[in-house]
């Protein structure tokens, strides 16, 4: 954006300076041009009440010499009768060719032809008898642009100065405005990845400033939704414990046996469930993070001895370097643990497997692959309850929150190894979403 405005500033400035600049270069030209033709004409004028008074040679010369141009040796006056004075510089101020002459006695009024080295001014002065003397005035080409070069220098300066200075401003509005932009995105980042007391002071533009005003209030109602929910999830939990504890008397009730023992190990597991859900409601916000190497090293090792039994290979890839996720360690076992037991549940055994850890940019993957007949309908697989085989999908479903808790996502496909490959993507960070074609959006449109 800065650099787009910074670009935009300077072709603008640049095209209006052009603009001004090329007619007001041939302008001072011009100026230039007619000041020089003039001042000669001005000199030549000079001479005509001189011929008109006398035609002495003599005092013709002193009047010459006594102009700016005669003193340069630039000056000529020719005489009806073909002389020319002053004789000494004929050679140097007559630039003119005969029929030029001739073509200025002729029209009766002064004229410019073109001659070597520049320009010559002809000047007829009408005398008695209905003769006529021509004055003529040489004018060098660098007189006629005298100054010239200096004014487009000077121009040129101005001009260059404008448009740095324009890119300058632009330069520092578009700094302003990024940095206003950078503050915002970075709070949205924070505010992401779970730091929910993130808020930021509106400042920029006032489009910037709307949008800051925007995010703190979404902020607040985010806040306050999870506070609700919280305490909606601790008052529910709080109820079980009446019928729990109904439960635990009944239990009690049966008696010895192995129908009892399970009736009673259950509701434990239920009561242990519950004070679970109410520990973590009351928790602090911001959820914790963990890191994934660690967490996957201990629960394979955990099921490893399991597998050994069953004669599964079991094989852990890329667990050998730290791997954060914003996850608590006790989310990521279970749904870890979760997808384990389902390769131990519906596959044979003898299946071997694998958990892969995959760190990205922004993202990590948790792969988990078997060996076994796959998932015919990955699908129905991620619904809970239809994911057929006799499962209740309940091991999906707790992976597939796990991942969407860090706005990641969980999908199936077909393994190397032959059957499923269930895989688990956690955001480690917040990513803008990636820049889409306008050429690909408008023939969506097209098609639409």
């Amino acid at each position: 954006m800065r650099r787009t405005l910074v670009l935009v500033s300077l072709a603008v400035t640049s095209m209006v300076a052009l603009a001004f600049l090329i007619p007001l270069a041939l302008t001072v030209r011009e100026i230039a041009r007619d000041r020089a033709l003039t001042t000669a004409e001005r000199q030549a004028s000079a001479l005509g009440p001189v011929l008109v008074v006398t035609e002495d040679p003599a005092a013709l010369t002193r009047a010459v010499a006594s102009t700016q141009a005669g003193a340069d040796r630039r000056m000529a006056v020719h005489m009806p009768d073909g002389t020319v004075v002053p004789e000494q510089t004929g050679g140097e101020a007559v630039r003119a060719r005969p029929e030029q002459l001739a073509e200025a006695g002729r029209r009766g009024r002064w004229m410019t032809a073109r001659v070597s080295g520049g320009w010559a001014l002809l000047q007829p002065v009408a005398l008695d008898a209905g003769r006529t003397a021509v004055v003529e005035v040489f004018i060098p080409d660098e007189e006629l642009t005298r100054g010239v070069w200096q004014a487009w220098g000077v121009m040129t300066a101005v001009a260059a100065a404008l448009v740095a200075g324009s890119v300058a401003v632009a330069d520092r509005l578009g700094a302003r405005m990024i940095r206003s932009t950078r503050r915002l995105a970075a709070a949205a980042a924070a505010f992401g990845a779970g730091d929910l007391s993130v808020r930021i002071q509106p400042d920029g533009p006032p489009e910037l400033i709307e949008a800051g005003t925007a995010f703190n209030a979404m902020a607040d109602h985010v806040v306050q939704l999870l506070a609700a929910e919280r305490e909606m999830a601790a008052d529910l939990s709080h109820r079980l414990r009446t019928p729990l504890a109904a439960l635990r008397l009944n239990a009690e009730a049966l008696g010895a046996g192995p129908v009892a023992e399970a009736t009673r190990e259950a509701v434990d597991r239920i009561e242990r469930e519950v004070d679970q859900i109410i520990r973590t409601v009351r928790r602090p916000q911001g959820r914790g993070s963990c890191d994934a190497a660690k967490v996957l090293r201990e629960r394979v090792e955990f099921w490893s001895v399991l597998a050994e039994d069953e004669g599964r290979a079991c094989e852990l890839i890329g667990a050998d370097r730290p791997a954060k996720l914003p996850l608590p360690a006790t989310e990521l076992a279970a749904a870890v643990d979760a997808l384990l037991g389902n390769v131990f549940r519906h596959t044979p055994e003898g299946t071997g497997f694998a958990v892969t850890l995959h760190v990205g940019e922004g993202i990590t993957g948790i792969l988990v692959a078997d060996a076994g007949p796959g998932i015919a309908d990955p699908e129905a697989a991620l619904q809970r309850g239809r994911s057929g085989g006799g499962s209740t999908g309940l091991g999906l479903d707790i992976a597939r929150r796990a991942a969407e808790s860090t706005g990641g996502y969980l999908r199936i496909h077909r393994s190397v190894l032959g059957g499923a490959q269930v895989q688990m993507w956690f955001r480690t960070r917040w990513l803008p979403p990636p820049r889409r074609s306008r050429r690909l959006v408008r023939r969506r449109h097209s098609r639409t």
